[in-house]
């Protein structure tokens, strides 16, 4: 169509989300993030070794019921995919969490989906094509990688015109993840040799919104522990980066991994309800998580403060 999405979701739209990010982050923030192994190997264990693992024991259940097979194998993919490179930055921001760990777990569970993702495709689904690696990877570096330096280093001139603007950073970025959606919408609704069937197509809605929300608590109570070492900041990027799953790395992949299946568009379409679905519930919990952060930190600056003596 005239939008051109092959070029202008591809390459300009995670770009520009990118740029947007190394425009608006805190060089000295990205920085210190880098240093916080601990939650990093959080957020990558468990969206890409525990997600993936939980899913699958989750459908041998689920295949003795009458719900589209096809569409069953569409869950194990959304549990294989890396983080996103855009929705879990763009809710972190707008909670106000830790957004500079949202980015770094962005740009390097997608790295690491480069390999492990494949990988698990074919370890929980089997395919016997052969996945270019290497022209994932280039891809992926010149959308994620370059876009984020070239907006820390033009960030660098414009800082004081930047606070002293304050451009609306969040609102672009959404607006961008927007045409990102709908556009994927359009590639694979307008296949005509899809075939859904309702039931099936509802029970499935509803075990995307299950597992996000079941997730998100875990992760939540896992990350809030007395012993976990995580601030606030840091449980919203968690909760935000180990649920979400990435639309614009994932439907790429299925189509290199699984090139010529004739259920390719079925596969594909618990990705598509995943990607918008998470955005949603998360955009509905924005004001709930940062009013609890909020408060959270309040608490534990209470906390810290040094006890003033009383004098009789």
């Amino acid at each position: 169509g005239p939008l051109k999405p092959e070029i202008t979701i591809t390459y300009i739209a995670v770009s520009a989300i990118f740029f947007n990010s190394g425009l608006s982050l805190k060089t000295e923030e990205l920085t210190s993030a880098l240093m916080h192994v601990k939650l990093h190997l959080f957020v990558q264990i468990f969206t890409l070794v525990f997600f993936p693992t939980a899913i699958w024991l989750f459908l041998q259940l689920l295949s003795i019921t009458p719900i589209n097979e096809w569409l069953l194998k569409g869950l194990q993919t959304v549990g294989c995919m890396p983080p996103p490179v855009s929705s879990a930055v763009i809710l972190t921001k707008a909670v106000g969490g830790n957004e500079a760990a949202a980015i770094f777990n962005s740009a390097f569970g997608s790295f690491l989906g480069i390999v492990i993702t494949p990988l698990l495709l074919l370890l929980f689904l089997g395919s016997s094509s052969s996945v270019p690696f290497t022209s994932i990877f280039s891809q992926l570096f010149m959308t994620v990688v370059v876009p984020l330096i070239i907006g820390q280093i033009v960030r660098r001139y414009i800082r004081d015109w930047l606070e002293r603007k304050k451009p609306p950073f969040g609102a672009i970025s959404s607006c961008v993840l927007l045409m990102i959606i709908y556009t994927t919408f359009c590639d694979t609704f307008a296949n005509p040799n899809i075939d859904l069937d309702k039931f099936s197509l509802i029970i499935i809605v509803f075990i995307i919104f299950s597992v996000q929300m079941s997730f998100m608590f875990l992760t939540f109570l896992f990350s809030t522990r007395n012993d976990s070492g995580f601030t606030p900041a840091d449980t919203v990027a968690i909760i935000f980066c180990s649920t979400h799953k990435s639309l614009t790395l994932g439907i790429p992949m299925l189509k290199i991994v699984f090139a010529g299946y004739e259920h390719l568009s079925l596969i594909s379409v618990p990705l598509l309800i995943y990607h918008p679905a998470q955005i949603l519930l998360g955009s509905l919990l924005v004001p709930t998580i940062k009013s609890w952060m909020v408060s959270r930190q309040k608490a534990l600056k209470l906390t810290r403060q040094p006890k003033v003596p009383v004098k009789v």
